[in-house]
């Protein structure tokens, strides 16, 4: 790679005349820049012109030839993201995946190690790809351990190890892990960056992990975010009511929402299993509903409210005491259920309305414990 000024001169030249005419003016800047050491400033530059999609051709020469002349003398974050749009042009994913190694490896220093990560797990992105997930694990290890680490990093890092992060588990079908880390990185960025196709992808995988991962029973998070939203007057719409309809234990909702389930191949192949999980919710929801003194469930009664077969409650109940979601003990010679608490969860506005109800409940019984109290005392209570 030549690095004397009057060579790279000449290639600046050389690209500017390549370059298309609304775009020339920029090589003006970036030669004037790069002559008067104004590295900040150029970075700025190449930062915009590398997102002109018109530069696209440019990206590769301009990397190799020209920003890796300098690239000790700039912030090695932005050196990547320079590195990781000239990737974008490489022939194939090989190809791509030696380049953002050679990067990886150049910004491997104790410095600049956020850098490192930033292209480590750009590279593990290419592995992923190309189906090396043993590879992609070690990465993803390392990236983990190095960021553990850190007080502080920029937020663009954190946001591309969830997002590879989570892509890894969902290749693994690993669903509680994959919910965990797309929800993230959804948290690391701004949604409007996302194109509304990637919304409704990323709502569309999020809502069939949740669903059948068998370690996550309260949606709560997924429900209250936005990126839920993007499945409306859509095709896959109805996910969303079945994800609100395990959220407040909706047996009734669920069987008319059932037939949908042959619609995605997960869902079928779990179709039992989320039958077991509507019946916990609607377990912990019949609990919910009941005032705290009053929690004392015969198995009768959690079969009405469930639809479980009587033979399977004991089970139930056992399971949902195992998941957390209860906490209490059972009988099972009086066949009675004794629940001291229950899982708080996400309320819509019946399970809301319901609360202002109990509440409204509560104030009374108040109310006339206090009348209660003031007719029997008379005269012996002072004011």
């Amino acid at each position: 790679m030549a690095t004397d000024p009057e060579t790279i001169s000449n290639f600046l030249s050389e690209q500017r005349e390549t370059a298309p005419e609304d775009l020339q003016p920029s090589f003006l800047t970036i030669e004037d820049f790069w002559d008067r050491k104004l590295w900040h400033q150029l970075t700025g530059v190449l930062v915009d012109y590398f997102h002109n999609p018109d530069s696209a051709s440019q990206r590769l020469p301009l990397f190799r030839h020209f920003i890796l002349s300098f690239s000790e003398k700039i912030n090695q974050l932005k050196f990547v993201y320079l590195g990781l749009l000239a990737a974008t042009q490489c022939a194939d994913n090989q190809e791509r995946l030696t380049f953002l190694t050679t990067l990886a490896q150049k910004v491997n220093k104790p410095s600049s190690q956020d850098a490192y990560v930033y292209a480590l797990v750009a590279a593990t992105d290419i592995k992923l790809r190309l189906q090396d997930l043993p590879s992609a694990r070690k990465n993803l290890d390392e990236a983990e351990r190095i960021l553990d680490t850190f007080d502080s990093v920029e937020t663009e890092v954190h946001a591309t190890f969830y997002r590879v992060n989570a892509s890894y588990h969902q290749a693994s079908a690993e669903f509680g892990a994959y919910y965990k880390n797309a929800l993230l990185y959804l948290a690391c960025i701004d949604l409007s960056s996302l194109s509304v196709k990637e919304r409704q992808d990323r709502a569309y995988e999020l809502s069939i992990a949740a669903l059948v991962s068998d370690t996550i029973y309260n949606f709560g998070e997924l429900l209250l975010h936005p990126i839920l939203d993007s499945l409306t007057s859509t095709e896959h719409a109805w996910l969303r009511d079945l994800l609100f309809a395990f959220n407040r234990g909706d047996l009734n909702a669920y069987n008319v929402l059932e037939g949908h389930l042959h619609d995605i191949d997960e869902l079928e192949a779990h179709a039992q299993f989320l039958w077991q999980k509507i019946s916990l919710s609607a377990l912990t929801e019949a609990v919910f509903r009941r005032p705290p003194h009053d929690r004392a469930m015969t198995f009768a009664t959690v079969a009405s409210e469930t639809h479980v077969k009587p033979e399977e409650i004991e089970i139930l109940i056992m399971k949902a005491l195992s998941l957390g979601l209860l906490r209490g003990s059972i009988d099972q010679v009086a066949e009675v259920a004794r629940i001291q608490w229950v899982q708080p969860k996400v309320l819509d506005m019946k399970q809301i309305e319901s609360m202002r109800l109990r509440l409204k409940d509560w104030d009374s019984s108040v109310n006339q414990l206090g009348n209660w109290i003031e007719g029997v005392g008379k005269d012996v209570w002072a004011a």
